[in-house]
């Protein structure tokens, strides 16, 4: 039947079924879209996380302009059986890198490595760690500075500390954190002990790396933000892209 056959009436009928389908079409794309945007907000709040390594503390594990997503369900207290059961988390050990919330300011994360945990005696020696009197190998480190600096029979709050250090304990609850990059990290030696409630996840994968300057991510400006953009892909470390954080 051609639309000049068509009554009015069926006409009526043919352009409200038209407008029927178009209804139902973005229904469906409506739903989708936000579907994904409630899953997106799910993992992003609750399984991963995504950061940017903005200094050299972590060198050569990780460098400046390193993007990680974090596992932020790595150390996460199960609350229930079954979550220990679908969900198994692990303790905290010597040597996990893990993220966790600045001490002093509270809204930034960083990156360090677990050195001591709660109970451990610790001491460092000219820059030799010491857990429990005991050497501990640490193939990781890196030290760029060959010098020294002694405590000179006293405990004080200064350059010494980099490389003489303690003996104190790990309180109950708390861990002793410290940078790969031994000479350049401002860690617990600096601001103490790190509260077990402080750490957020465990960094798991590189999803992109670029030669950045250290914390690039402080310069905001509109200009700023295009300069960085254009470096992404000249600039770019592609064989760090997708490298597994161990």
């Amino acid at each position: 039947m051609t639309d000049k056959e068509m009554t009015d009436k069926d006409k009526k009928k043919k352009k409200a079924k038209d407008k029927k389908s178009e209804q139902g079409v973005f229904r469906e794309y409506f739903e989708l879209i936000a579907e994904t945007a409630i899953f997106v907000f799910f993992v992003m709040t609750f399984v991963v996380q995504a950061s940017q390594v903005p200094t050299g503390s972590m060198e050569n594990t990780m460098l400046v302009g390193d993007f990680l997503l974090v596992n932020k369900l790595a150390y996460a207290y199960p609350m229930t059986g079954l979550e220990r059961t679908i969900l198994p988390r692990k303790n905290i050990a010597r040597h996990d890198i893990v993220v966790f919330k600045s001490l002093e300011e509270p809204g930034k994360d960083l990156v360090k490595r677990v050195i001591g945990l709660p109970g451990d005696k610790l001491e460092i020696k000219k820059k030799q760690v010491y857990v429990n009197d005991e050497p501990i190998p640490e193939s990781f480190k890196l030290h760029k500075d060959s010098q020294v600096y002694e405590k000179n029979g006293y405990y004080r709050y200064d350059d010494s500390i980099r490389d003489n250090f303690g003996p104190v304990e790990v309180p109950p609850g708390q861990y002793f954190m410290m940078g790969d990059n031994r000479d350049e990290s401002y860690d617990s030696r600096y601001w103490g002990f790190l509260p077990r409630d402080y750490i957020k996840g465990k960094p798991w994968v590189i999803y992109f790396s670029y030669d950045a300057e250290e914390n690039t991510h402080l310069r905001t400006s509109v200009r700023d933000r295009l300069e960085r953009f254009v470096q992404y892909i000249p600039r770019a470390r592609w064989g760090r892209i997708l490298h597994v954080i161990k």
